[in-house]
């Protein structure tokens, strides 16, 4: 394979050196929500189609061995953001909607490097890494935010759709808010007066099953109260619409600029209310057909790119925070109408799990005419993108990030990246080396009320995830020395992180 050759004369940008690219390209990240590896057509699934996701992957590097850091929300966006472990960071954990950001302003951020090497920096969709300072006022602007961690611009929801306040938030304001009907959130105790899913079911027009039975929203029970903002609430239906215009307007506005665009897919993540023009898409309701419009937002993306004259301009970046969860609060017949799809795509576990499928995500690299096409076994982390861009863009990154440059693993040029990673679910740390995973014992439930294996076992355990993608044998046993070694780089690698007890986070 032809090797891309990346150098070219510095340019006069602070905070960047003179290891730049030969084209400068706009880079986009696009990151689904609660996608599995076995998700997407482009791994082999034959029960769903993602053709414009798929093109990504035939178009592009396509990772075997992809990772987000964590198998929540949260920590694996911090993580992205940072170029840091979230384990480190006790508050990076799955957020309520009204939680303060969990980023220092002062702390270096992916953002932060792109604006300071010359690019503008936009952030659309899904947000989840907080806002404001822990008490907010939903009608005054909210800081800090995405502007203050390196975003120009930002239009986003605060933490998830499931999730009070039901808002859009551009720029620290929150769209349509009415100062005759103000905002009021509360995680602890309803608003008087206000329905929920408990004193008035007749309203709802979809069914909880667990953890979601507070304030109603377009039918929809949520975590959390809410009081006003009439004006101001989304309708389910019509978000991907929403941000897809706003993620056309950014580039439509920044496209004789480079631009750096953070776009955070809502789907398929509960509550799954697709466009109408997505509905019996799949023969797997609402999660299927949400997953189908995922697909269409990609496409309307690469569509308009094109149009733009800006495709061949672009690097874009597809993959997802987590693992896959069929029942995560909903009555949406996602189990029953699973059939032979398997979400995980052959992996054991899924978002929640420190099994492979919590973590192990779909991961893809595309540059059309730049980037050859190549599927890579090379183990991969989100949370190295901080710097392998900064390698490209040629940025000067400060000592003690966890990131790692594998810059030419991205690219396509080299087949090997990371030896090891440390994965985490809700705080319980396991340890990828290799072709090897092992995890150590943890008490607690063997599952939450996903149904989704947790990962606690009761000794420590190792698994040859080549072998055994499904991670069914547990061959400690069979190498002591091979399991003594991988447990004294697992605890230098944590330094005193690791607890046999963790507390089971609440699903709110």
């Amino acid at each position: 394979m032809k090797k891309i050759i990346y150098l070219v004369p510095a340019l006069s940008l602070a905070g960047c050196t003179s290891q730049q690219v030969e084209e400068k390209p706009n880079v986009i990240v696009i990151l689904a929500d609660d996608l599995g590896f076995g998700d997407v057509s482009a791994y082999g699934s034959t029960t769903i189609h993602t053709p414009n996701i798929d093109s990504l992957a035939r178009g592009g590097v396509c990772f075997t061995n992809g990772y987000a850091t964590s198998a929540t929300s949260t920590p694996s966006r911090y993580a992205l953001m940072t170029g840091m472990y979230p384990w480190k960071n006790k508050d990076a954990k799955i957020l309520p909607g009204d939680a303060p950001l969990i980023i220092n302003e002062s702390q270096y951020t992916l953002p932060k490097m792109m604006r300071e090497c010359g690019y503008v920096t936009g952030a659309i969709g899904k947000w989840h890494l907080g806002m404001g300072n822990g008490n907010v006022n939903w009608n005054e602007t909210v800081k800090p935010g995405a502007k203050e961690i390196g975003f120009d611009y930002s239009c986003l929801i605060a933490a998830t759709n499931d999730r009070v306040p039901t808002v859009y938030v551009e720029n620290g304001d929150v769209v349509g808010r009415d100062p005759s009907d103000p905002i009021e959130v509360s995680y602890e105790q309803n608003f008087e007066g206000e329905p929920t899913a408990i004193s008035n079911p007749e309203m709802l027009k979809m069914q909880w099953a667990h953890g979601h039975n507070n304030s109603i929203v377009n039918g929809i029970p949520r975590i959390g109260y809410m009081k006003g903002g009439k004006k101001a609430r989304w309708k389910d239906e019509d978000m991907a619409d929403y941000f897809v215009d706003k993620v056309k307007n950014f580039i439509t506005e920044h496209r004789d600029s480079s631009f750096f665009l953070y776009y955070g897919l809502h789907e398929p993540h509960v509550p799954r209310a697709p466009h109408q023009r997505f509905v019996g898409k799949t023969t797997m309701g609402p999660r299927g057909d949400a997953i189908v419009e995922a697909d269409w937002c990609v496409g309307e993306l690469l569509t308009y790119l094109k149009k733009e004259g800006l495709l061949e301009k672009t690097l874009i970046i597809f993959s997802s925070d987590n693992g896959p969860v069929l029942n995560d609060g909903y009555k949406d017949g996602a189990p029953e109408l699973a059939g032979k799809h398997a979400p995980a795509g052959g992996l054991r576990g899924g978002k929640y799990s420190l099994f492979d499928g919590g973590t192990h995500i779909p991961l893809f690299i595309y540059w059309k005419g730049k980037i050859q096409p190549v599927k890579s076994d090379a183990l991969v982390c989100q949370m190295d993108l901080l710097a392998s861009l900064g390698s490209m863009v040629g940025a000067t990154l400060p000592d003690g990030l966890d990131s790692r440059n594998y810059l030419n693993a991205f690219m396509g040029t080299e087949l090997k990246a990371r030896e090891n990673l440390v994965i985490e679910a809700q705080g319980r740390l396991g340890y990828r080396s290799g072709d090897w995973i092992m995890m150590p014992p943890y008490k607690g439930s063997q599952r939450n009320l996903t149904g989704n294996e947790l990962g606690n076992l009761d000794e420590f355990s190792l698994f040859d995830v080549k072998s055994d993608k499904g991670q069914k044998s547990n061959v400690a046993g069979r190498h002591p020395e091979l399991l003594e070694r991988l447990k004294q780089e697992f605890f230098v690698q944590t330094d005193g992180f690791y607890r046999s007890e963790v507390e089971e986070e609440p699903l709110k």
